[in-house]
């Protein structure tokens, strides 16, 4: 059982490390170039992510029990749409500029809500409605410039097949955090952690006989680091939830929208477009305010239970 400390500050530290560390990776993973098919990436990205994760465990004193689980299946499950998702999410990064990556990935947690209502049966009010909503307006002006360019370039356009698998890959990741919360409540946070490595990676080897390219010493040291710092990310990020509420540290997220896009105008000479600031604000938006919602409903829920008298 993992014991929850009260420690605000340094929770919203942990989690602004993590978007730092993400960030670094998927700077990595473009840098690595174009010529890597999506198996290739999310095998490095996973495999040496297990590494940090391994080393933190048995640091803990966790790594023996992180093994046990009485769930194979539904770890099955949230590494095969965590797999899919973080392929298809790694093409978009390649093919579009780093910040028009980054914002079209904020639709997850809209999506994640819609997953909820529809597979969990939560209750979702209006105002959380509205705000999905309004936020997928978001995502439509992000995405829109690149998806007209398959009407001029067809299904060649690299642009344009970036912006779908990056839209699709959010589908897929609300998918898998609704895994995770069925996963929450029988498994531990160090056996969903390192057992999605571990099938991520078998998953990614199986892609070798289809299409991996022999890549120069660079592009190997760099999925190598990427791979490294996706698990040092994540250490950071599990760590963030243990010092403060979820409300408090999530709307920390958006921080990388800002870091993304000082990275991609130093490194690679991106220059954001109006329609995706624009975009990207409503998006922010409406996700601070789902945020919020939930932060307001969970006082509510905390305040009727306090209220209830105790049975008997």
């Amino acid at each position: 059982m993992d014991v929850l400390l009260q420690n605000p500050m340094r929770g919203i530290v942990l989690k602004v490390l993590s978007v730092c560390v993400f960030l670094v990776m998927q700077t990595c993973i473009k840098l690595a170039g174009t010529e890597m098919a999506p198996g290739q990436v999310t095998f490095y990205r996973s495999a040496f992510a297990i590494i940090p994760i391994m080393a933190f465990l048995a640091y803990r004193r966790q790594l023996r029990g992180a093994f046990y689980t009485k769930n194979p299946l539904g770890h099955l499950k949230r590494g095969t749409l965590g797999i899919i998702s973080m392929g298809l999410g790694f093409y978009g990064l390649v093919h579009l500029p780093l910040p028009e990556a980054i914002a079209i990935g904020y639709a997850t947690p809209l999506m994640a809500v819609m997953c909820a209502a529809i597979f969990l049966g939560e209750k979702v009010r209006v105002y959380r409605w509205s705000a999905v909503f309004v936020g997928m307006i978001g995502v439509v002006i992000i995405t829109w410039p690149k998806l007209t360019l398959f009407r001029e370039g067809g299904l060649g356009s690299e642009q344009a097949l970036g912006a779908a698998t990056v839209l699709l890959s959010s589908v897929l990741a609300a998918l898998a955090m609704i895994q995770v919360r069925r996963l929450v409540e029988e498994e531990k946070t160090a056996t969903i952690v390192l057992y999605f490595s571990l099938t991520a990676s078998l998953f990614s080897l199986v892609t070798l006989p289809f299409g991996w390219n022999e890549l120069p010493p660079r592009s190997l040291i760099l999925l190598v680091l990427a791979g490294f710092c996706g698990g040092v990310a994540q250490i950071l990020l599990t760590e963030s939830y243990r010092h403060a509420d979820v409300s408090t540290i999530a709307p920390f997220e958006y921080t990388s929208i800002l870091l993304g896009t000082i990275v991609a105008f130093v490194l690679f000479g991106d220059v954001p477009t109006v329609s995706m600031l624009i975009g990207t604000a409503i998006v922010v938006a409406a996700g601070i305010f789902i945020i919020y919602r939930e932060h307001q409903l969970g006082l509510a829920r905390q305040a009727a239970r306090k209220a209830s008298p105790p049975p008997g």
